[in-house]
Parts: structure tokens; C-alpha cells; sequence
């Protein structure tokens, strides 16, 4: 009890003893000793009592005592301890230490990263989402816990995020980031964005409540356009057409007053004339589209193509057909001028494609009964869409082709449409299938980077906590007081407990790394073998298509013998060097097999090399052989030669290497079909994403290089280095 009594006393008594002395303002600036410029940001403080910083001109004004002891603190320069002896202005001198120079130097460098990997970020928001999120984390990581700039800095990155995460079509991520960025530094068109992302993201109620609470702040033209049309979606998608006329009709009147913001009337044109429709308002809605397309007649023939084909779609539903095919024909006149000028470049906007607009064409003239003049159209759709692998309009028009000749009694035509009407639907069907897993696989990886991004922010968050620790503990040991010490200990308990809380994240993150690798190389095994069956479907496929069932047959046979091996390692992350032959062995036979005449291939092993002590990925070495097979020496006039060598370069590496002296990866790629170009290589791609992950988990076992096998680019070498693990 009496030791409780003595530590009141002690910290009581001190407090009344201060606050019963006078106190006045004492004035005073912080200067460099050398150079007497002032020092921005000072952070002035007594003892006991408020604080205060330097203006920019180094001044301060502080309320203390005479006798008060004033405690000067920066960053550049040691603590500096000023005792006041009256109340005339004092003038503060100190050096630049060592360490804030470093420090200096330091935040300088973490600047010029943060906008190197922001303006990376930018630079790849368009092509690739993965990359560009990747420069935004590393600009995340550059900031450091005691930056000034530090929220206008992840104010700026969170939105460029949420631009990514928009134009990639993921909206509620992008709404979580816009939120973000909000939260760090307001700012109105970050709301904006917020706004469109909550469109997007079909949460017209909220979109609305956004959008609302900004119609009374001072936004420059372009954004309360894009403000007012924001609201006139909203309010269209909820079915409100009167208001949705209102906003776009306020948004339009503002559009009009800025020549640069054009399109954005034509726009608004055709916005208004399909909630005029909906209103029963046909005669106005006709103005308001006919208007669009004539503004878009004096811009370029992508903006007037564009138009024409939503004036179009506006008068198919009002059944004035004839308007419709007369826009139509129009707009094939358009794409046809556009493809001559930019062969090479497709269009984003699909439904401005020759096969649609000839399906579109010939659905008009159908509904009018010109089945004669229909059916070109549909054929001409058809022939269009095969060409460029467009199997909906494919599949419609096929569809509608055979509904027309049913129509005109035609009943043998029709049956042969509905027939293929058939294939197509299979094949349709088959791609489908990709699309969604392909869209579901990018879906996911996208919030696994969010997620990595929200785990590294709550790392900066802990530092940051870390850092006003550390600092308040630096201030508190500097105390003599009973009640400071008290302070200091409890704080350097809470540290060490952060300090735990951090190393325990840390394994925690570790681990998952770790399991992350895990199911992504169980995720490409998993790919890489339904690849493999694919192409060696196909090759089945050819000899029953050519009626040689007995070749089939031991085609069979070997691949069955195959495909046992394979499955059996298809879970394991290596396997014995001497597996790996076997299989590759197995597999080059089944190719020669197939293009016996196209190619003669040896396998050497040195016999030096113990192949029981070397252990390799399952399934590597078989794409390279398969891409010198199919792509190389298979469209070589003469029969070409495969050489597969295993080579020992030292005691632990040996060399592999697959050369093939076919035409080239140069001329490989000239001959490619566009299909082809289309389509990707899943088992080359694969099998890198496969070696990067285990070098990382096995500290560089495997290397690989790709070349041209002569001079003149003809044929192909590749050489892979696989380590023992000793």
C-alpha cells in the first residue's frame, strides 16, 4: 500500500507543480547550422503539454514555462533539448546528422521507385492485368511507414488499381480499391469511378446514392457529364425512365457546350432514344437516333459504323425493317472501307463484324417474308464466321438458314442445315466449356493478387505501428520518472509481442507460399496431361480417318503403355532420370510412328552418366520433342533427322540436348494458319511456369535454352541443364 502511495505521489505531484507555474508564448525558429535554411515539419514539444511544427519558414509558437525544457525532433538531425530562460524569441541551430542524410537519400530513391513501377502499371493496365497489378504491389512496397505523401501515394495507387481491375471486368474489385483510395485521400473523381465500378457491378441503388451525393460539389464539365449519364443508367436499369430521360437529357446538355466531348452527344442520343421507346414515345426516340448517326456521319468510319449499327438494333425492335436493312447495308460499306485501310486490326466491338450484320440483314428480310433474297445473306454470314472462327454467328446463321428453307418448302436444304446446325452446337459447346474455365482461372488469380496486395498493406499497417512504437519508446526512455519507466517497459512488451505477432504472419506467409507453389504445379500437371491426350488423340484420329485400322490398333497399344506411365508420375514433382527416358523414348516412337516418312531419330545416352542418380520433372523433355515434330520437321520437304542427347557436363550436371534440323521456328511461325495464331502453345507454356516454380522451391535444378540450330534460322536446339540434387 505504501509503495502504491509513493508512485501516485511521485506522479502527482510533479503535474501540480507545473500547472501552477505561469505560461506564455515563446516564438522561435529551427535553422541548419551551415546554411541557416530553415527546416520545414520540426516537431517542437515540452515534457508535459501540447506540440507543435515548424511552418515553412522554420518557425514555431509553443505555450511552455520558464525553466520548461523544449524537445526539437527531425528526422535529418539528432534530438535537440532547448531549455527556455525567458520569454524572447529563440533561434534553434543543428546539423544534419549521418543518418539523415542516409535517410534523405533513402525516401529519394523509394520516390523514383514508386513512380517507375506506377507508371509501369499504367503502361501495362491494357495488356496484361497480371503485370500491371504485379508494378502496383512493388510501388505499394516502396512506401515507406513514416512517408509524409504516404496517403496521397496509396490514394493514387488504389485508384490506378481499381482502372485495372475495371477495364479487366472484375467490378467489385474495382469498387474495393476506388473504396480504398477514398478512404486514404478524397477525391472527386476517384468517387466518380466508385460510381461506374458500382454500374458495372449491378448495384444501380448504390451507384445511385454515389452519384447523388457528388451533384452538389464544384466537378469540372467532363465529370458531371459523366456524373449526370451515370445517374441516367442507373435510373434506366432500375426501370425509372422518367428520371433516367432527366439525367441524360442534363447530361447532354452539357456535352453539347464542349466540342471535345462529341461522341459523348451521340451517345447520349441513342441513351435517350431507346428510354424514349421504352416510354412508348416512338416518333421523339426516331429523332434522337436519327440525330446520333448523323453527328456520327462527321467523325471517323469507325464512330459512324458504330452508330449505325445501334441505329439499326433500335429500329429492328420497332419492326420498321426497312430502315433497318437500308443501316445495315450502310454499315457493311463502313467495315469493308475500315478492313481495307486496317487489314491486321480487328475490331473490339464484335457486333461490328461482317458475319453479324449479314445475319442481321437477313433475319430483317426474313421477318418480311424475302426468303430469297435472305438466304445470300445468311451464306455470305456463314462463310464470314468460318473464316474467323466466330461459331455463335456461325451457329445463328446456320440456324436461321434452315429455317428459311423450311419456310419455302425446301424441305432437303433445310434438313441439310439443321444437320450442320448440329456440328456447330458440338462445337460450340466444347469452346464454352474453355471460355468459362479460362474466364474462371483469370477471375481467380486476379483476387489472389488483391489478396496478396490486402496482406501486404496490413504488413505496412503493422510496421507502421512498429515505427510510432519504436519512436514513442525512444522519447520515453529519455523520461526519468517513475511513471515514464512504467510506460517505456509496457511498450517494449508490446513490441516484442508485435515482434512475435510479425514473425509468426511471416511463417504463416511462408507456409502459404509454399502451398501456393504446390497446387499450382499440381494445377499444370493437371493441365499438362489432358494437352498430351489431346495430341495424341489427334493423331489417332488421323489413322482411322485414313482407314488404316491395324496401324491404329499398335497406335494404341503403345500410347495405352504410355499413358500409364504418365499417370502414374502425374502427382509426382520428379521423377528417376531414367523414367523419363523410357517415357521419352516411348513417345518419339509413336511420333515416328506416325511421320515415318517425315523423319529418322536417335537417343544417346553417355554412359557415364549414372541416370539412377538424377531425378527431373515428369513430362518435361515431351513438349520440345513434340514441338520439333509438329512444327519443325513435319513441314521439311525432305525426311529430316531428331537428335536427342544426354550429355554429363560435371558431377553433379548433366546436359540435354533435342535438335531437330527442321524448317525453323522462323518459318514455323510464317506458315502458321490464322487459327494457329490465335491458339497458344499450353504445353510450352506450361512446362515454363513448371520450371519457374520449382527453381524456386528447388534452388535452380533445371535451366533451359531455345535456339536456332544454324545460322540461317534453320532448325531448332534446345538445351535444358538439370543439376543433381547432392
Amino acid at each position: 500500500m505504501m509503495r502504491t502511495f509513493t508512485i501516485l505521489f511521485l506522479l502527482v505531484v510533479p503535474l501540480l507543480t507545473f500547472s501552477q507555474e505561469k505560461k506564455i508564448t515563446i516564438r522561435g525558429t529551427v535553422k541548419e547550422k551551415n546554411t541557416l535554411k530553415p527546416i520545414q515539419g520540426v516537431e517542437v514539444k515540452t515534457i508535459i503539454g501540447s506540440g507543435t511544427e515548424t511552418n515553412a519558414l522554420g518557425d514555431f509558437r509553443i505555450q511552455a514555462a520558464i525553466g520548461d525544457e523544449l524537445i526539437i525532433s527531425h528526422d535529418s538531425f539528432h534530438t535537440v533539448r532547448h531549455e527556455i530562460t525567458d520569454g524572447q524569441k529563440i533561434e534553434v541551430l543543428v546539423e544534419e546528422s549521418r543518418e539523415g542524410r542516409k535517410r534523405e537519400f533513402e525516401r529519394k530513391k523509394r520516390s523514383l521507385s514508386f513512380e517507375k513501377e506506377i507508371k509501369a502499371s499504367l503502361q501495362q493496365m491494357k495488356k496484361d492485368a497480371g503485370k500491371s497489378i504485379g508494378h502496383a504491389e512493388k510501388a505499394l512496397a516502396s512506401i515507406e511507414a513514416d512517408d509524409p505523401l504516404g496517403h496521397e501515394k496509396k490514394a493514387r495507387l488504389y485508384k490506378i488499381l481499381g482502372d485495372v481491375y475495371l477495364y479487366w471486368k472484375q467490378a467489385d474489385l474495382a469498387e474495393a480499391n476506388y473504396q480504398t483510395s477514398l478512404d486514404n485521400t478524397y477525391r472527386d473523381a476517384v468517387k466518380i469511378k466508385l460510381g461506374e465500378a458500382q454500374l458495372a457491378n449491378k448495384q444501380y441503388e448504390k451507384a445511385l446514392l454515389t452519384f447523388n451525393s457528388l451533384l452538389s460539389t464544384r466537378i469540372k464539365k467532363e465529370e458531371k457529364v459523366i456524373l449526370y449519364e451515370g445517374r441516367g443508367d442507373a435510373y434506366a436499369a432500375l426501370n425509372r425512365y422518367k428520371e433516367a430521360e432527366k439525367s441524360y437529357n442534363q447530361a447532354l446538355s452539357l456535352s453539347r457546350s464542349k466540342k471535345k466531348l462529341d461522341e459523348k452527344v451521340i451517345l447520349l442520343n441513342a441513351k435517350l432514344a431507346e428510354i424514349l421507346q421504352k416510354q412508348g414515345e416512338l416518333s421523339a426516340a426516331a429523332g434522337y437516333m436519327d440525330q446520333s448517326v448523323e453527328l456520327a456521319d462527321q467523325k471517323d468510319k469507325k464512330t459512324v459504323a458504330k452508330q449505325r449499327a445501334i441505329a439499326a438494333d433500335f429500329y429492328n425492335k420497332r419492326n420498321s425493317f426497312e430502315k433497318e436493312i437500308e443501316l445495315r447495308k450502310e454499315t457493311l460499306e463502313d467495315i469493308e472501307e475500315l478492313e481495307e485501310a486496317e487489314p491486321t486490326n480487328m475490331l473490339e466491338d464484335q457486333s461490328l463484324s461482317p458475319q453479324v450484320q449479314n445475319y442481321k440483314i437477313a433475319n430483317a428480310l426474313a421477318s418480311q417474308k424475302d426468303y430469297d433474297v435472305a438466304i445470300p445473306y445468311l451464306k455470305e454470314s456463314i462463310k464470314e464466321a468460318a473464316s474467323k472462327n466466330d461459331l455463335v454467328v456461325q451457329k445463328d446463321a446456320t440456324r436461321k438458314l434452315g429455317e428459311v428453307y423450311r419456310e419455302k418448302g425446301d424441305l432437303k436444304k433445310a434438313s441439310e442445315a439443321f444437320k450442320e446446325y448440329e456440328v456447330i452446337i458440338d462445337k460450340l459447346y466444347i469452346l464454352k466449356e474453355q471460355e468459362i474455365s479460362q474466364a474462371a482461372r483469370f477471375s481467380r488469380e486476379l483476387t489472389k493478387k488483391a489478396n496478396r496486395i490486402s496482406t501486404l498493406e496490413k504488413d505496412r499497417e503493422l510496421s507502421e505501428s512498429k515505427y510510432k512504437l519504436a519512436l514513442a519508446a525512444q522519447e520515453l526512455s529519455k523520461q526519468r520518472s517513475l511513471r515514464q519507466q512504467i510506460i517505456i517497459y509496457s511498450l517494449i512488451g508490446l513490441t516484442v509481442l508485435l515482434l512475435f505477432m510479425g514473425y509468426l504472419m511471416y511463417r504463416n506467409m511462408k507456409q502459404q507460399r509454399y502451398a501456393n507453389n504446390m497446387l499450382a504445379l499440381k494445377s499444370l500437371r493437371s493441365q499438362m496431361n489432358p494437352h498430351f491426350i489431346f495430341n495424341a488423340l489427334n493423331s489417332v484420329n488421323t489413322f482411322i480417318a485414313t482407314n488404316d485400322e491395324r496401324a491404329a490398333n499398335r497406335y494404341l497399344t503403345d500410347f495405352s503403355l504410355l499413358m500409364r506411365s504418365v499417370l502414374e508420375n502425374s502427382e509426382m514433382d520428379f521423377i528417376p532420370l531414367e523414367k523419363e527416358i523410357e517415357l521419352l523414348e516411348l513417345y518419339t516412337q509413336l511420333e515416328h510412328f506416325r511421320f515415318q516418312d517425315k523423319f529418322d531419330y536417335t537417343i544417346e545416352v553417355d554412359p557415364s552418366i549414372k541416370i539412377g542418380d538424377y531425378q527431373i520433372p515428369p513430362m518435361l523433355l515431351q513438349p520440345y520433342v513434340e514441338n520439333a515434330v509438329w512444327h519443325g520437321l513435319r513441314y521439311k520437304h525432305e525426311k529430316g533427322v531428331l537428335q536427342i542427347t544426354f550429355k554429363k557436363l560435371d558431377i553433379s550436371t548433366i546436359e540435354i540436348s533435342i535438335a531437330d534440323d527442321g524448317i525453323g521456328r522462323a518459318k514455323s511461325k510464317e506458315i502458321k494458319t490464322q487459327h494457329q495464331k490465335k491458339q497458344q502453345s499450353k504445353g510450352m507454356s506450361n512446362i515454363k511456369q513448371r520450371i519457374q516454380i520449382l527453381n524456386k522451391m528447388y534452388k535452380n535444378r533445371v535451366g533451359v535454352a531455345v535456339s536456332d540450330l544454324t545460322v540461317d534460322k534453320g532448325g531448332t536446339l534446345v538445351v535444358l541443364k538439370l543439376k543433381r540434387d547432392i
